[in-house]
């Protein structure tokens, strides 16, 4: 009994029970940062298993979030009118999973142990709450997270060192955490929050994932594959032929029916006819993620293309036949010259967001025309660059019903036009091919929206946030 009442007192422990009880999870308890291959088997070639992740239990993690939220969670059933002793089941908690890449985290110089060079960081983000009023009642939100991209609100679960392009280790770190987020989903935590025990359900939704992290974990080709996108089947030249029409199909049950037939090829078929059946998966998917689309990643992507829409438009392409290496090179060079000069904005050798948020405005626009020799094709640009800035705040905002509704309103409408300057104007870059994110802000935002309500509040600006956190405080 003594033993029990110390261990109220530690830190961060919280008595809980989950109904039923978690099966395949980590036996170890502890409440702060454990090892994080506690609860895998294997060994790590080359590298001391000790000291490759650590992490915090996910279920621990997600307690301890919810009590550092208990106010809010009681003074939303306050503002909703609820009993506060009535409520004590029937809580629904929505969790944003994010995961990505910190690229180079090597000692400059220092005999720590043998480790990759790279990490990868695995967090989650308590999105909003709500209650069931009732067995048939509506739910209720009784806390939104204001913040959603916020590094402040995107917690640590899992830091690991691996390269996010070794499959087969990122898989193997990572299995404890999927095998608990899938004990939980079939589960229940009764908590005490308030004074009373009450019973929440959690779904977790992965959304916090560039392109690159989503093919590695749905099992698909990487992304200069044919099958360019990660939420349709279709393939470049069908993207690029018909921009708009296309409906969200994938899934993770999907790919895993994809990735047995791939791996057995029941009707033996050629390896050609076996991939366009499969379209695309070529491993086994080992994680859930929502199909949507990363808000962040889509404007560095978008910007991407803009900025070699601009060069080609500088050097006119649309009048050349396969212009020289040296031509294009000089076209880059006076581009980011102008940019530089009139602009203050220096070169930078892979397109971030800081980058592509002053890029993809009118003034760089009307900057760039300087350079273009044809009124018709300036006239083009501006047309281009206005319709994409009227698009950009439908998937950029937390809540686009209420932020911008006229932009929500007109967005078929805008993409439509696009589309079309895209298939006429600019037809000399976008016939047969189109680039990954410009199919998908074309074919699915509206979707998506429809679907989710937003797809802002769900980007990875979070992790992404946090992981230059952590790089800032790294010691050299």
């Amino acid at each position: 009994a003594l033993r029990a009442a110390a261990q109220d007192c530690f830190p961060g422990f919280y008595r809980k029970e989950w109904q039923p009880a978690l099966t395949n999870v980590s036996t170890s308890c502890n409440v702060g940062i454990i090892n994080g291959l506690a609860g895998w088997t294997s060994s790590v070639d080359d590298v001391p298993a000790d000291t490759i992740t650590r992490r915090f239990r996910y279920d621990v993690a997600l307690v301890s979030a919810l009590k550092d939220l208990e106010e809010d969670i009681m003074e939303g059933l306050r503002e909703s009118g609820m009993e506060d002793c009535a409520c004590t089941s029937g809580f629904s908690v929505m969790i944003k999973e994010s995961c990505d890449g910190m690229g180079d985290v090597s000692e400059k110089h220092g005999g720590g142990p043998a480790v990759p060079e790279k990490a990868v960081r695995f967090s989650f983000t308590v999105m909003s709450i709500s209650i069931r009023a009732g067995d048939e009642g509506e739910e209720v939100p009784i806390f939104t997270e204001q913040k959603p991209n916020s590094e402040l609100s995107c917690k640590p679960l899992c830091l690991t060192f691996v390269d996010e392009s070794d499959h087969e280790t990122l898989t193997s770190v990572l299995s404890p955490i999927v095998a608990e987020r899938n004990a939980m989903k079939e589960s229940r935590l009764i908590l005490s929050v308030g004074g009373l025990p009450r019973s929440f359900r959690f779904h977790f939704r992965g959304t916090g994932y560039d392109e690159k992290m989503v093919r590695e974990m749905e099992g698909l080709e990487a992304s200069g594959s044919t099958y360019v996108c990660t939420l349709c089947d279709t393939s470049r030249a069908e993207a690029s032929q018909n921009m708009i029409l296309h409906s969200i199909t994938r899934s993770h049950e999907e790919n895993l029916e994809r990735y047995e037939i791939w791996r057995t090829n029941p009707f033996s078929e050629s390896a050609e006819e076996l991939r366009d059946r499969v379209k695309g998966v070529s491993a086994k998917p080992f994680m859930e993620t929502q199909p949507t689309l990363d808000a962040l990643h889509c404007d560095i992507g978008n910007a991407t293309e803009f900025y070699k829409i601009f060069q080609d438009e500088i050097g006119e392409v649309y009048q050349k036949v396969n212009p020289s290496r040296e031509q294009r090179r000089s076209w880059r060079a006076a581009l980011d010259k102008q940019l530089r000069k009139k602009m203050k904005l220096r070169p930078v050798m892979r397109m971030n967001g800081n980058y592509a948020r002053r890029l993809m405005t009118q003034e760089a626009v009307e900057v760039v025309c300087e350079l273009v020799p044809s009124e018709e094709r300036r006239e083009a640009l501006r047309e281009l660059m206005r319709l994409y800035l009227q698009m950009k705040p439908v998937w950029r905002a937390t809540c686009p019903a209420k932020d911008c509704p006229d932009q929500l309103c007109r967005y078929s409408f805008n993409s439509q036009r696009f589309a079309d300057l895209l298939s006429s104007t600019f037809k000399y870059r976008y016939n047969g091919k189109i680039s990954n994110y410009l199919h998908k802000t074309l074919a699915h935002v509206p979707e998506i929206i429809e679907r989710d309500g937003s797809i802002g509040a769900w980007a990875s600006e979070g992790t992404e946030s946090g992981i230059k956190a952590v790089r800032g405080r790294r010691q050299p």
